[in-house]
C-alpha cells in the first residue's frame, strides 16, 4: 500500500483481530461522525517535533522514558491523579538526566490509553458468559449485560477526558510545575519517607548546587526556557481504529496524515499482523510508530514488519518495543538486535519489562515481582551493550498513586500485601517509589554504557 492509495480507512478491508462487535450500528456511526467534527487532541508540529527527539534515540544521543497506567478510567480521572503520574515521570526523568547524563524524551502513556487486547472474547463467571471487559472506552469493567455491552458513545467520553488531560499536562509542562528549582516539590508524600525517597532527595541537592552554580553563572530558569519547561508527549495503544481513524486529520502545511489522537501510537503484540488491520492504518500515518515485539518474533517477521512501517528507514519514525520475560529474553533479543543492526535499520530499541513478567499470586491477584522487572532490564542493556547498540528506552506501566500491585522493591511489598492498595483496572503497575527504584537502575546502566563508549573512542583514537 502506497502513501497515494492509503486513507485512513483502508484498515477496513484488511482482517481485524481484538475489535468490539458493536450491537448498535447507526450509535457507531453517529460517534465517529462526532469525532471526526472535533478538534484534533494533538497538532502535526507537536508530533514532528517526537519524530526528531526520537531521532536523536535511534542514533544514540538520548533515552526514551514512556510510562502511564495500564488502563485509563473513567472513574478515576482527576487531576491529582494527572499531576502524581507526572511528578513521578519528572522525577525518572530527573534522575536519568543526571545520573546518566543523558536526554531524556519523556512519553506518558496517558490521554488515551483505554483499550486494551483480552485473550478470550468472552468472560465466563459460573454459568454465565458476557464479552469481555475491553477498557473503559469500549465497555464497562461491571460483570452484566449492560455493563459489558459495547457501547460507541464511551469513545466520545474518552475523547473529552483525553482533551482535559493534555490541557492540564500541558499546562505542568509549560507552566512553570516543571521548573528545575522545583525539584524537591515533586517528592510524593510516600516516596518521600521510602528509601528510594531518601535517594532522590540526595540527588535533588546536587542538582540544587548545580543549578546555584549556573544562577551564578548566569544562567538560570529566568533566562533558559529548558530549566523552566519541559517537551512531554503522549502515547497510547492504537487498538481501537474506528476512533484513530476518525481523529486521522490532513496537516494543512505537509498535506500528510497525521493520527492526532495521540503523539505516539502503538500497534500490541496480538494486533501486529503484517496484513492486519492495525499494520495498516498505521502505515500510512506521518507519526512516528511503536510496535510490540514478543519472544515468538523471528528476525524474517521483524525485517518485513520494519520494511511495512518504515520503508524510507526514517530515524525516529519506528520504535520497536520488546516484551519477552526475564527468562525469555537472552536469546530471541540478541538475534534481532544483531539483525537490525547489520541491516542497517534506524530502529529505537525500548524495553517494556512489564508484559512478560505477569504472574498469579495468592488470593488470584495479577502482579509483577519487582526482581524479574529489574533482571529483564539489565539483560536488555547487557544484550545491547553486547551488541555495540544503544538501550534506547523502557515503556512501563506505573501510576503516582501508592498502589501495592508489583512484589518486592524496597518496599518489600508481598503476595500477601497485594490486598492492601490494589486498584489497577486491568494490569499490575509499579508505584512511584518502584519506578524511581527503576530510575536509579537505568541512570547507572546508560552510564556504564557511555563509559564504554568513551573507552571504545579512547582505543580507537590511540589506534
Amino acid at each position: 500500500m502506497t502513501s497515494h492509495t492509503w486513507t485512513p480507512e483502508s484498515w477496513r478491508s484488511k482482517p481485524i483481530r481484538q475489535a468490539p462487535a458493536y450491537p448498535d450500528v447507526a450509535a457507531l456511526a453517529d460517534a465517529e461522525e462526532a469525532l471526526r467534527r472535533s478538534p484534533p487532541l494533538v497538532f502535526a508540529g507537536e508530533v514532528r517535533s517526537l519524530k526528531a527527539d526520537l531521532a536523536r534515540v535511534a542514533k544514540g544521543e538520548a533515552f526514551l522514558l514512556q510510562g502511564g497506567d495500564c488502563a485509563e478510567s473513567f472513574a478515576e480521572f482527576s487531576a491529582d491523579t494527572i499531576r502524581d503520574t507526572f511528578k513521578v515521570l519528572l522525577q525518572m526523568a530527573v534522575a536519568l538526566t543526571f545520573g546518566g547524563a543523558s536526554p531524556v524524551v519523556k512519553v506518558g502513556r496517558v490521554a488515551g490509553q483505554f483499550a486494551k487486547p483480552r485473550s478470550e472474547a468472552m468472560e465466563t463467571v459460573g454459568e454465565t458468559s458476557l464479552p469481555s471487559y475491553r477498557g473503559d472506552i469500549v465497555n464497562g469493567s461491571g460483570f452484566d449485560a449492560t455493563s459489558r455491552t459495547p457501547d460507541p458513545r464511551r469513545m466520545l467520553k474518552a475523547y473529552a477526558q483525553s482533551a482535559s488531560t493534555l490541557n492540564l499536562l500541558r499546562a505542568f509542562a509549560q507552566g512553570g510545575f516543571a521548573d528545575l528549582k522545583r525539584v524537591h516539590q515533586w517528592n510524593l508524600q510516600f516516596v518521600a519517607g521510602s528509601p528510594q525517597g531518601l535517594r532522590y532527595e540526595r540527588l535533588a541537592q546536587r542538582i540544587d548546587e548545580a543549578l546555584a552554580f549556573m544562577t551564578a553563572c548566569g544562567i538560570s530558569s529566568d533566562t533558559v526556557a529548558s530549566l523552566a519547561q519541559t517537551d512531554f508527549y503522549t502515547s497510547h495503544e492504537a487498538l481501537l481504529l474506528p476512533y484513530e481513524e476518525a481523529l486521522t486529520r490532513v496537516d494543512s502545511l505537509t498535506g500528510d496524515w497525521y493520527d492526532c489522537s495521540t503523539h505516539l501510537p502503538w500497534i500490541g503484540e496480538r494486533t501486529r499482523q503484517l496484513d492486519g488491520a492495525h499494520v495498516a492504518f498505521c502505515q500510512g500515518i506521518k507519526n512516528p510508530v511503536g510496535v510490540k515485539i514478543g519472544p515468538t518474533t523471528t528476525p524474517d517477521d521483524l525485517l518485513r514488519l520494519i520494511d511495512a512501517l518504515d520503508p524510507g528507514n526514517e530515524p525516529g519514525r519506528l520504535t520497536l518495543i520488546s516484551r519477552m520475560g526475564a527468562d525469555k529474553i537472552g536469546g530471541v533479543l540478541t538475534t534481532l538486535v544483531r539483525t537490525t543492526a547489520r541491516e542497517g535499520r534506524a530502529v529505537v530499541w525500548s524495553c517494556d519489562p512489564m508484559h512478560g513478567n505477569t504472574i498469579k499470586a495468592a488470593g488470584g491477584y495479577k502482579t509483577r515481582r519487582f526482581d524479574r522487572i529489574l533482571a529483564e532490564v539489565r539483560a536488555f542493556f547487557d544484550i545491547h551493550r553486547g551488541e555495540g547498540t544503544h538501550a534506547g528506552g523502557i515503556h512501563i506501566e506505573m501510576t503516582g498513586k501508592d498502589v501495592t500491585e508489583c512484589t518486592g522493591g524496597a518496599q518489600a511489598i508481598s503476595e500477601e500485601g497485594l490486598s492492601a492498595r490494589y486498584h489497577t483496572q486491568c494490569d499490575p503497575r509499579l508505584n512511584g517509589s518502584q519506578a524511581l527504584e527503576l530510575a536509579f537502575l537505568l541512570a547507572e546502566e546508560l552510564k556504564a554504557e557511555r563509559d564504554m563508549k568513551g573507552t571504545a573512542l579512547t582505543i580507537a583514537a590511540a589506534d
